[in-house]
């Protein structure tokens, strides 16, 4: 799998090294390209030319999410489960009504949440060993021994 693939397809298996290395590049792209704009411009967090520049970046971070997900042998759409609550959370900053900022805590502290769960289980557990339904082993080894060979 090539750079432009790992960044922009949405197909195909992430192991747990390209995968960190593959968002530690582009937290680096986004202190490289968006700060220095907030920083030029004056731009404000809450502002939305700041919330523009920061949904660049949205589709190469789900994109390597859900191959990661993939890895784990689990659908892409778990994608939805971290991404669509961080969106209503941007999108509820733009309120300035105080109760939605009450609605905004609560989606934080779920995002936040699940956020944790990611971590665990996409940034620290291994893949799939092995061929798994999208596709063979992203470290190219493929197991030798089946579960019934193991237990016989």
């Amino acid at each position: 799998m090539n750079l432009l693939q790992k960044f922009f397809s949405f197909k195909g298996r992430l192991r747990r090294r390209d995968y960190w290395l593959c968002n530690l590049a582009l937290g680096v792209a986004i202190g490289v390209i968006v700060f220095p704009l907030i920083i030029a411009l004056k731009i404000q967090p809450e502002d939305p030319r700041f919330q523009a520049a920061t949904l660049v970046f949205l589709w190469p971070s789900i994109a390597i999410l859900v191959k990661r997900i993939h890895d784990r042998d689990k659908t892409g759409w778990m994608a939805a489960n971290y991404w669509v609550p961080s969106l209503v959370s941007m999108g509820l900053s733009f309120l300035s009504d105080p109760e939605f900022a009450m609605w905004k805590v609560f989606v934080d502290i779920g995002t936040g949440m699940v956020g944790l769960w990611y971590l665990v289980e996409f940034g620290f557990m291994d893949g799939t060993h092995g061929k798994n339904a999208y596709g063979p082993s992203p470290k190219g080894v493929e197991p030798t021994e089946t579960v019934a060979e193991v237990f016989s």
